[in-house]
């Protein structure tokens, strides 16, 4: 067994090798301050067969045992992932993937299991390090290793590997993972940070990383196992000389230029069908032509744009594509809008809710409990034109979701100012290149048109990348479609408003970007997304309604004093639910006193708040209530002000005039109105209606 330490932003990060897990290819025991995480490498001896990619898995695991806690549900068991599970993961793998051989089809799996907790060390930055470290060691092939880290701001001051306190409620949620001397990966979500600023968090993570990556250098240096021979599934050069013969490059630029990708497709078709007459006695070379003809188009589309600026479109290299926005489009429901940006179009419904209906959290994270906002994103097979039966979202689907619900989450209205669960549905029409940064701006709208009151406008747009042989040789493209997704180097996407950024996510297929390519992305970024705003959403929508939908729940907040909560929830809530059963409202109390009331009839929301403001009302001397008669004494009758909340009108007090029985004045079901006297001399409250006229 070794042990291998270092300081990492103030703390001891400890990594044991050849203790646990042996027969793993990579296994590393990490632990970070009392934070521990298990994380290991394993690979297939073999290829897998009729693959044509990389097969990749990550898993990030989290016990409850981890935090002293029973996992909920009636198994008490781990079950599903969570989303935070899943998004974890893929912080981790896309970093990684690059990394190895392109022409790998071993399977591959990195499993990270977090086994305890100490919320100053956030275990998934203890997993995303780990996984670096078990592959480094381990006999797979890859080009590392990669080191992340994590940036906060708390106080305008930046903060290396946050607590998870200072990670949740700070400015900035950013992680960054380098390898070499380069960045591979960002992953950010913030309080509206302005471009510069944002740069400088970027290189202060990348310095932590180059120091992260000489430690793990060393532990590789002194475990690390030979990398293991693999049979390479690349194309053979001799295949690629017999397509030219057929399909000249010039053909093959023809082909692909074009912006509809319905045609594109079916040029590329057509030169599949040729080729496979052409080769039709090559039953070797027919198993991997798809693979061929894919590396001869990427080629082409490459070499277009690198050399000769020429993108398959048509367009100019920071260029958008042809915009367009409306709101309303769907009927009855809370808000509504659709963003169109070329061929990628997104409609996106907004519901409102009470407070409430709030998603409900259970995870590792003791700070986060439940999620008022809630963004999620569909990706039916129709919208590329392809058939296949909806299984429900992928991690592709969760991720784009939770990019553009980070997008929005910093313009929203407090609960206080709005006290509404918001839920915003992104429905893909169309698909042809970054409809997660479609689905930020089609929220937006629909947020807006659903009489959100958000702070400010938000838009995203992604940038792509092609690189040449030199570190200076490429080439940004703004507002990429899906080709040049396919076939470039990078997926660079930011959202903002006009001050700054809200959310970044970054990945790539090469190993790295400068500090120029990075500058440029996030320069380009800037300027279309203001665009977006300026000439396409704001003449849509431009700025939130004054009210919500007439088809929306009405919400009126008000406070108590939180000593009084029990006595509006009333015995096993025999009080609250009287309340609600007049009046059809819904009700919601927190601990701390705030109160909201959902209906749709205003006189009955009214209502209700009376009522509460009743009950949490100690009775003074000259308060004036009306009620209703509940029961007759004969000695006088008690009078219902609120469920659970009477008084006593002696029968002297009745009427002006002497009564010898209180039923010669009053019937149950009275409505009448009183004053109150104060206390009797017993103590009791006593309530006058004869003396109502002289209040």
């Amino acid at each position: 067994m070794k042990t291998f330490s270092t300081e990492l932003a103030g703390r001891t990060l400890t990594i044991e090798i050849g203790k646990v897990g042996k027969q793993a290819n990579g296994c590393a025991f990490m632990k970070y301050g009392d934070t521990t995480v298990l994380c290991t490498a394993t690979a297939s001896d073999k290829p897998r067969d009729g693959i044509d990619f990389f097969p990749l898995s990550v898993e990030y695991g989290e016990k409850f045992y981890s935090v002293g806690k029973f996992p909920g549900g009636f198994n008490k068991r781990e079950g599903k992932p969570s989303e935070n599970a899943i998004l974890t993961s893929r912080v981790i793998d896309r970093p990684m993937r690059p990394l190895f051989p392109k022409d790998y089809r071993n399977d591959v799996t990195i499993e990270t299991m977090v086994m305890s907790v100490d919320t100053q060390c956030r275990p998934e930055l203890v997993a995303m390090i780990g996984a670096s470290v078990a592959v480094s060691i381990s006999d797979i092939p890859f080009d590392g290793p990669c080191a992340m880290t994590q940036i906060g701001i708390i106080d305008g001051e930046f903060v290396v590997n946050p607590s998870q306190e200072q990670w949740d409620k700070g400015d900035m949620r950013l992680t960054v993972a380098s390898v070499g001397q380069k960045v591979i990966m960002i992953e950010a979500g913030c309080n509206e940070i302005p471009e510069e600023k944002m740069k400088e968090a970027i290189y202060l993570a990348h310095d932590v990383n180059l120091k992260l990556i000489e430690f793990i250098k060393g532990i590789v240096a002194e475990v690390g196992k030979p990398k293991h021979e693999y049979a390479s599934c690349a194309v053979p050069q001799e295949l690629f000389d017999a397509i030219k013969e057929v399909v000249p490059q010039e053909e093959m630029e023809n082909a692909v230029f074009t912006d509809e990708k319905q045609k594109r497709e079916a040029n590329i078709a057509d030169i599949t069908a040729r080729l496979e007459e052409k080769f039709a006695d090559n039953e070797e070379w027919l198993a991997i032509l798809g693979e061929a003809i894919y590396q001869y188009e990427k080629k082409t589309v490459r070499k277009m744009i690198l050399k000769d600026h020429k993108r398959p479109d048509g367009r100019a290299l920071d260029q958008i594509r042809p915009l367009s926005a409306e709101i309303d489009l769907i009927p009855r429901v809370h808000g509504s809008a659709m963003f169109t940006r070329g061929q990628t179009q997104i409609c996106d419904v907004t519901t409102l809710a009470p407070l409430s209906e709030m998603q409900k959290v259970e995870g590792l994270d003791p700070y986060v409990s439940g999620k008022r906002y809630i963004h999620q994103y569909n990706f039916p097979a129709y919208s590329v034109g392809e058939t296949k039966v909806s299984r429900g979202p992928g991690r592709r689907e969760i991720g784009h979701g939770a990019l553009a619900e980070r997008a929005l989450l910093p313009v929203l209205p407090s609960e206080e100012e709005f006290p509404y669960a918001i839920r915003c549905v992104s429905e893909t029409f169309e698909s042809n290149g970054s409809t997660s940064m479609a689905s930020t701006c089609a929220s937006c709208m629909s947020l807006m048109a659903a009489g959100v009151p958000i702070k400010k406008m938000v838009a995203g747009i992604s940038c792509g990348l092609v690189t040449g042989d030199t570190d200076d040789d490429f080439v940004v493209l703004t507002d990429i479609q899906g080709l040049e997704d396919f076939f470039g180097d990078m997926d660079f996407k930011v959202t903002g408003t006009k001050e700054g950024i809200t959310a970044i996510q970054m990945d790539i297929k090469i190993h790295g970007l400068t500090k120029a390519i990075v500058e440029q992305a996030i320069s380009q970024c800037r300027q279309a997304r203001l665009f977006i705003m300026d000439e396409c959403m704001s003449k849509a929508i431009a700025e939130p309604r004054k009210e919500v939908s007439q088809y929306a729940p009405k919400i009126i907040s008000i406070e108590i004093d939180p000593d009084k909560i029990g006595d509006v929830v009333g015995q096993r809530g025999k009080t609250i639910n009287e309340i609600i059963d007049r009046t059809g409202v819904k009700i919601d109390i927190t601990d701390d006193g705030k109160v909201s009331i959902c209906g749709e009839d205003k006189d009955m929301m009214q209502k209700a708040i009376d009522m509460i403001n009743i009950i949490t009302t100690d009775f003074e001397k000259g308060q004036i209530f009306t009620g209703t008669v509940v029961s007759i004494k004969e000695f006088g009758a008690f009078v219902e002000f609120a469920p659970g909340k009477e008084g006593m009108v002696h029968i002297s007090k009745i009427a002006n005039e002497r009564i010898d029985h209180v039923e010669d004045v009053l019937t149950l079901g009275d409505e009448v109105k009183v004053v109150c006297l104060g206390k009797d001399r017993m103590g009791r409250i006593s309530f006058s209606m004869k003396d109502v006229a002289q209040k």
